[in-house]
């Protein structure tokens, strides 16, 4: 049978698959409008969104407020006024003012991990953009819907749990990442699921979403039967046409291997999952010296950082791969060949 639609709230998403946010350019516009339009939720990243603007090396701060706002819009325009969300990493500098735009320029979600985006709740306070923490485990998210009931009395809209096969920056050390079995994290997705539910009696409903290593129906299905009410998938999508990575970058997830997927340290202080290319093996042996820092996350120090990794994606975004961080989710080598949007949201929510 088809899948049931996602209630956020007043916003319904036909198709229960969000797709997830993924930078630097990687999910954009094209990409987001073209999930939301096929009934699902896109995801636009507000991860150095400006990357290409002309003054991006001079103020990336306003370049990237100029290009959120755009992309926003012409995602919303391509989704024939679907809604659309984005993804802001709460370890950001100037996450306020990237709320801001995303309230101005019309998106209808905001998904934020990479932190505890503690303040979310009052930076949204008066607007009707829905939002959603990124959870890693049941203490986070009693953490986050404990101060947040007692300060602001609301919890979040829906939640999305990510476990260790995701993609890009994980909420857990590199040997959780590494040796944590799905069946082990299953416990922990039901955990989160009863907690959450717990809140409903006050906030009414309060969807669950699980990401993370999520590749087919059959896994969709799984996560459904362990109470979530969908799933966000990322990995799956960077081999659509409508992705606005270049081809190369969609190349290397096709050839990769399943031995050259690695679990690597980000300057952002979580260790990530990407592709083992030359810039990684270099990583290995060495820093590579900050020649620009963008001061883009709080945490970070050009002087000890083994990289920028606002570079290191910008590189992967423009197709230089071999000086580049590929972030990938676990599933990436079982791609086989490039598709589309279209075919893709009709296979995962097939009868």
């Amino acid at each position: 049978m088809k899948l049931q639609p996602l209630i956020i709230k007043d916003l319904t998403i036909e198709v229960p698959i969000i797709q997830g946010g993924m930078g630097v350019g990687i999910s954009l516009s094209r990409l987001a409008g073209a999930v939301s339009k096929e009934g699902g939720l896109g995801v636009v990243s507000a991860a150095q969104t400006g990357f290409a603007e002309l003054d991006f090396m001079q103020d990336a701060f306003h370049a990237n407020l100029r290009a959120l706002g755009r992309e926003i819009h012409q995602a919303k325009e391509l989704s024939g006024g679907r809604p659309v969300g984005v993804n802001i990493m709460r370890a950001s500098r100037n996450y306020a003012e990237y709320v801001d735009c995303c309230v101005k320029n019309g998106a209808d979600v905001i998904i934020s991990g990479a932190g505890l985006p503690i303040e979310l709740p009052l930076l949204l306070q008066d607007t009707k953009v829905k939002f959603a923490p990124v959870v890693s485990s049941l203490k986070a998210a009693k953490v986050l819907f404990q101060r947040w009931d007692k300060r602001y009395h609301k919890v979040a809209d829906f939640v999305v749990i990510e476990g260790p096969k995701a993609g890009g920056h994980l909420g857990f050390t590199p040997e959780e990442a590494a040796q944590l079995t799905l069946a082990e994290f299953d416990k922990e997705v039901e955990a989160i699921v009863d907690f959450v539910r717990g809140y409903e009696a006050s906030y009414g409903p309060i969807p669950v979403v699980y990401a993370g290593g999520v590749f087919d129906r059959q896994d969709i299905d799984h996560y459904l039967s362990l109470g979530c009410q969908g799933v966000q998938m990322a990995t799956r999508f960077v081999v659509t046409e409508e992705c606005d990575a270049p081809q190369n970058y969609k190349e290397a997830y096709l050839k990769a291997k399943k031995e050259d997927i690695v679990i690597v340290q980000s300057p952002v202080g979580l260790p990530g999952r990407a592709i083992a290319n030359d810039f990684v093996k270099a990583r290995q042996q060495g820093r590579e010296p900050v020649e620009k820092c963008f001061r883009c996350m709080d945490q970070c120090d050009p002087a000890t950082t083994p990289y920028c990794i606002s570079m290191a994606l910008i590189r992967a975004a423009k197709g230089k791969l071999d000086h580049a961080l590929l972030f990938c989710g676990e599933n990436a080598w079982r791609l086989e060949k490039m598709t589309t949007v279209k075919a893709l949201m009709e296979e995962l929510n097939a009868e």
